[in-house]
């Protein structure tokens, strides 16, 4: 069973949201602003986290950069086409996905699956044995641990699973469609700059320097790789 908290100041859009997710396997929780939200995960076991960004007492960026210091649930942020900016910087926060109101409900489903299969997969079933590494930058991805010159780095599940599909094909450029496609394993909606906004987070966690990266590599015009040279593969 899925617990699913989904949290708005809008009763009728938490309806609404129950309406289209309502599956057997699916069991939610109900928040209308940051504060009850937290209060929730402190003491049920979520799975997910639909989020609104607007909201009284305590806006869901500000919820979101909380339960950040304690939790790498995913969250799927819920904008509006003028909240842009906002966007951003929630999934600069660690926000894994968004959705944009008014909301497709094909679209919120495949959405919160993709996500759900991600979070599962990386907390459990061993999806590939093997260690990579490249210079000092190592991912365990049976232990599902990553680690820089020795010190444990946290990611959310979608950044891992970005910096997993790079270090697993060592030397390919990957554009920000075939990411997308490959890690959220579903067509690209909406603007690209959600996979830069990812590539962003994961330098700022794993470079000395993130503008003058040593592992994620840009190039330009085509994509991101990561440098064949320095790639090492232990079974």
């Amino acid at each position: 069973m899925y617990n699913i908290l989904l949290c708005d100041d809008e009763k009728d859009i938490v309806n609404a949201l129950k309406i289209y997710l309502t599956a057997e396997d699916m069991c939610f929780y109900e928040a209308y602003n940051g504060k009850e939200a937290l209060e929730i995960l402190a003491g049920e076991e979520i799975h997910l986290i639909i989020l609104d960004i607007m909201m009284p007492q305590m806006d869901g960026i500000s919820a979101l950069a909380k339960l950040r210091e304690t939790s790498n649930v995913p969250v799927i942020l819920l904008t509006a086409k003028s909240e842009d900016t906002d966007k951003i910087l929630g999934l600069n926060i660690g926000a894994d996905d968004y959705i944009t109101k008014p909301f497709n409900p094909v679209e919120v489903n495949a959405r919160v699956r993709s996500q759900l299969r991600r979070y599962f997969t990386l907390g459990g079933k061993v999806m590939q044995e093997g260690v990579f590494s490249v210079g000092g930058l190592e991912m365990n991805d049976v232990a599902k641990e990553i680690s820089v010159d020795g010190k444990p780095v946290s990611l959310t599940p979608t950044e891992y699973d970005i910096l997993k599909l790079l270090l697993s094909n060592p030397g390919k450029v990957f554009s920000p469609r075939e990411i997308y496609e490959k890690v959220w394993q579903e067509h690209l909606y909406g603007s690209e700059n959600i996979v830069a906004v990812h590539i962003r987070h994961i330098r700022e966690k794993i470079e000395i320097n993130p503008t003058e990266p040593r592992y994620v590599k840009v190039i330009w015009g085509q994509g991101y790789k990561i440098d064949r040279t320095k790639k090492k593969w232990e079974v």
